[in-house]
């Protein structure tokens, strides 16, 4: 069964439609112009987030959705019966809207200037704290990196999503690229041709492998899962973990609620024994032409053959006298290689061999 508690409780913001300013979530007018939050204007989660410890700031977010007068549009909390602007009856009003995951915002700029006096202002501050006049809208500088999270309170700018600590964006972006790129040069190094040449089969080599087996006993231990129907001295032991996960949940009343839910996870652990056929010996044989053959060994009635392999080699000398080699993909493509007879070898950048023409 999930488990949730309550963390704590941050104060969003809202960005007035009328002049741009950046208000904190329990202003129901703009701090800068006087015009009221309206209805569709969202909250967001400011840059830096911290838990709000005044206790009627607690009890404000612990209340229920703040409602728009339904006459003038005017916010009032969750509690009011009557619009405190035109004084009509709230039942007519609407509630906004609650219990949304809240986004993490990009990364800010710690410092703003103000754009009337020139004061530099926290980031946090919504209108400079000099002249008065609202803060010019940010620009996010860089993607957001996730910070690890604690059960009393927050690390430094850290957010209040997600299940775990995640690397920022880009560079999991690099990462992938990164990752392509490699491949990309694999590709042009190991499997695209890039250049051919004229070759003589000078040598051709075979090695066949035959292996057999016998039934015997195998273990396994610690083996995620439930056992085989089959298996015997079995032992298995369950491990159970809390998995946790944080978010930052929108309490429509200008608040958002951290949460944190958790469920146990339990993964069933055993070891035991089963009979498997098992490779007791192979039997070899080589040679230096375009016939092989595979041993034939004698079996017992608890015995069999496993699948037989072979390694078929081609040796090659190039027309600027370097020696090259070439692994057949089956038997009847190894018996073209004649000794003497001439093929175009198709080059990777790496030098290899990557196919061979007539």
């Amino acid at each position: 069964m999930a488990r949730r508690r309550t963390v704590g409780y941050v104060q969003n913001e809202w960005v007035c439609p009328n002049c741009q300013t950046r208000n904190k979530g329990g202003e129901k007018t703009c701090e800068n112009c006087g015009a009221p939050q309206p209805e569709n204007v969202q909250f967001q989660l400011p840059s830096e987030q911290k838990f709000v410890t005044d206790e009627n700031a607690v009890k404000a977010a612990q209340a229920g959705a703040d409602i728009h007068c339904g006459f003038c549009g005017t916010r009032n909390p969750a509690t009011a019966e009557t619009c405190s602007q035109c004084g009509a009856d709230l039942k007519e009003g609407k509630a906004r809207e609650a219990g949304r995951v809240m986004q993490q915002p990009a990364a800010q700029p710690k410092i703003v200037k103000c754009d009337n006096c020139g004061t530099d202002n926290p980031s946090s501050n919504s209108v400079c704290s000099n002249c008065g006049s609202p803060l010019p809208k940010l620009t996010p500088v860089q993607p957001v990196m996730n910070a690890p999270q604690t059960r009393s309170g927050l690390s430094p700018a850290a957010p209040l999503t997600g299940k775990k600590p995640s690397r920022a964006p880009w560079i999991i972006a690099a990462a992938v690229l990164g990752c392509l790129a490699i491949i990309c040069v694999g590709v042009l190094l190991f499997a695209l041709p890039t250049s051919s040449v004229q070759a003589t089969v000078t040598d051709v080599y075979w090695q066949t492998s035959v292996p057999v087996q016998e039934v015997q006993p195998v273990s396994y231990s610690n083996e995620r899962g439930s056992p085989p129907s089959d298996a015997y001295d079995v032992s298995c032991h369950d491990e159970s973990q809390d998995v946790c996960e944080q978010k930052t949940v929108d309490k429509g009343n200008g608040y958002s609620e951290v949460v944190e839910e958790c469920h146990t996870e339990t993964q069933t652990y055993c070891s035991y024994t089963v009979d498997e056929w098992t490779t007791i010996q192979t039997y070899t044989l080589d040679g230096h032409n375009l016939q092989p053959v595979y041993e034939s060994p004698n079996v017992s009635s608890d015995q069999r053959l496993g699948d037989t392999s072979e390694t078929l080699t081609v040796y090659f000398l190039t027309d600027d006298g370097s020696q090259e080699t070439y692994t057949a993909s089956s038997v009847s493509e190894f018996q073209q290689f004649t000794t003497g007879s001439t093929w175009t070898l198709n080059m990777n950048l790496a030098g290899g061999v990557v196919s061979v023409e007539p």
